[in-house]
């Protein structure tokens, strides 16, 4: 018998249609389910019980979901999947860079919702396969320390806050060193469903993670663009 305690999703849109549709589709696909329709709500939600992952629409009355966005990622790591009804890829670039994880222009199917949520979901839990399969878990660059059982980057010592798709992003590219990496393959083994052709994604996820880790972000030393070809991660850094 299954005792795990089912995942509790929040729900922000403003839109009483769509929150309903999700709700129950998401309650039927066995997650616990909390809506909110806009910030004083969201706000309201979690302080009465934390969510797994906030499923956050960009267009909302007040306080957008941008801002929203930031002030999440300010105060925690949770996952964040962006709605949105505009689908243009400025808008998608600049919710990643705010700090969502994902973003999905509306309309959406319910079922490729429930397949980026459980992809974030199993980011933040740690448990993918190279993650139980890696024989040394902690990995060490510069001042960094990757612990890839327990999720955490530290700098001498003290913990560096990165979301579950920066960290995600961060071990692929410690298990692989000085290794190209392609942009297509870091989204095969990130995304792991369907994506168009233009999909910037890894791009942003790539800058925002050097501002975490590079003294000089626009003269990256661990993560190393190859052009025309992908990224390169060397441990070594500056030395080497």
């Amino acid at each position: 018998m299954n005792t795990a305690t089912p995942q509790r999703i929040l729900v922000v849109d403003d839109d009483e249609a769509l929150r309903g549709l999700l709700t129950d589709y998401l309650t039927a696909s066995g997650f616990v389910v909390d809506s909110a329709v806009d910030g004083t709500q969201m706000r309201e939600r979690i302080a009465s019980a934390l969510p797994d992952a906030v499923v956050l629409d960009l267009m909302l009355p007040g306080e957008d979901g941008l801002t929203l966005a930031r002030e999440l990622r300010r105060s925690s790591d949770l996952p964040i999947l962006m709605l949105s009804a505009r689908g243009e890829e400025i808008d998608r670039v600049v919710g990643l860079e705010v700090g969502a994880d994902d973003y999905l222009p509306k309309p959406f199917s319910p079922r490729e919702l429930l397949a980026r949520l459980r992809a974030l979901l199993r980011r933040a839990r740690g448990s993918g396969a190279g993650a139980a399969a890696a024989p040394n878990h902690v990995h060490r660059f510069g001042p960094f320390s990757l612990d890839t059982r327990a999720w955490r980057l530290t700098r001498d010592g003290a913990e560096v806050s990165v979301s579950s798709g920066e960290i995600e992003l961060l071990r692929l590219f410690v298990e692989h060193p000085n290794r190209v990496l392609s942009r297509d393959n870091l989204i095969d083994r990130l995304k792991g469903y369907e994506r168009d052709a233009f999909d910037r994604s890894i791009d942003v996820r790539v800058t925002r993670l050097r501002r975490k880790i590079e003294t000089d972000p626009s003269r990256p030393v661990y993560i190393r663009t190859v052009r025309g070809e992908g990224y390169l991660f060397n441990p070594l850094g500056e030395s080497a």
